[in-house]
């Protein structure tokens, strides 16, 4: 008995020996150099440079749609018409009183040549006509309110109407573009607007056209921002943009954007998971070593490190908790396809 007590109390301390100089193993990686991007994320939308709503004066069923999405129309062009037959009869009974009123004017004229009555009467009867030409071209008037028709040439963006639908005064039916080139207009954070300056390029990307990087930009900031959602709008110019109708961008898209602050080529970078706070482990000659870092640019999945470490030295990622300073370790590096070039910031 007293001889498996001492072989035991042995044991204990090699196994625990064993322990701690056995090699951990941990994935690694190596920095990287590459172009260090700090921007400003924004979400953004396309739309039109020139973008014109259609909207009747007055209410009223509509009764002719003579417009479609997509077709290319002409100023003046009358694009739909709102039920007006209580005005077309309007018109005929002003027309009337103005043919009345003529008449009227005409007799009263050759009986004052006559010497029947007095100029007075003429300039009276004068006034009527003129008063009922006036009343009856004011018909004429209200009637073309009736009628949508385009402000200048351009396209049918969009149609919110239906023959025989009541429209209200003021609500649009067409959403007409003109020639100009399509734009980006994003909203950017208020806590983020103060970096964001005219004349800054723009990288945006779509979810509709994940294959296509698109730069433009920024043309002007907004001077007022919104209270309630804590944002200044932003117009971007595209680089190269494209006709409205010609695709495959289209009005309405949503744009992820980044507006950029700074680039500088050649920065040392790192994964985001090689660091636990400010601090990295790096690994030496089989053995762990905890280090201080200071970073710049934070990115997405990296991040530039301004000091602390350089070239060559090996990282370790996603660092567990129980390593120890000095612990033996066998490296694992990591596959080279979850390499970035780029760090960008989202804040």
């Amino acid at each position: 008995m007293v001889v498996l007590v001492g072989l035991g109390l042995l044991v204990v301390p090699a196994i625990a020996m064993i322990w701690w100089q056995w090699p951990v193993r941990v994935q690694t990686a190596l920095p990287m150099r590459g172009p260090a991007i700090e921007a400003v994320y924004a979400t953004g939308t396309v739309e039109p440079s020139v973008m014109v709503s259609v909207a009747p004066r007055v209410g009223g069923r509509l009764t002719t749609i003579a417009a479609e999405e997509g077709q290319q129309v002409r100023r003046g062009q009358v694009l739909a018409r709102i039920e007006s037959s209580d005005l077309d009869q309007t018109i005929e009974e002003m027309r009337a009183r103005e043919q009345l009123a003529r008449a009227q004017l005409e007799r009263t004229r050759s009986l004052v040549e006559q010497r029947f009555v007095a100029q007075a009467e003429l300039d009276r009867t004068r006034t009527e006509w003129l008063a009922a030409q006036a009343a009856a071209r004011r018909a004429v008037v209200q009637r073309d309110y009736n009628q949508l028709v385009a402000p200048a040439d351009g396209i049918v963006l969009r149609r919110d109407g239906e023959a025989g639908q009541f429209v209200p005064a003021g609500q649009a039916v067409f959403a007409l573009a003109c020639c100009a080139p399509l734009r980006v207009t994003a909203e950017v954070d208020e806590e983020d607007i103060a970096r964001v300056a005219v004349g800054q390029t723009v990288m945006m990307r779509s979810d509709a056209l994940p294959n296509r990087l698109y730069e433009g930009r920024v043309a002007d900031i907004t001077p007022k921002g919104d209270p309630v959602s804590r944002s200044y709008r932003v117009r971007v110019r595209l680089i190269d943009a494209p006709a409205i109708d010609a695709g495959p961008m289209r009005s309405g898209m949503t744009m992820d954007a980044n507006l950029i602050v700074s680039r500088r080529e050649g920065a040392l970078l790192l994964p985001n998971r090689a660091l636990k706070g400010d601090r990295v482990w790096l690994l030496a000659q089989g053995r762990l070593k905890r280090r201080s870092v200071v970073k710049g640019t934070v990115g997405t999945d990296r991040t530039e490190i301004v000091s602390g470490i350089t070239d060559g030295e090996t990282v370790v990622l996603s660092p567990s908790d129980a390593l120890r300073e000095g612990q033996r370790a066998h490296g694992i590096p990591a596959s080279a396809d979850a390499q970035s070039s780029a760090a960008l910031a989202s804040r």
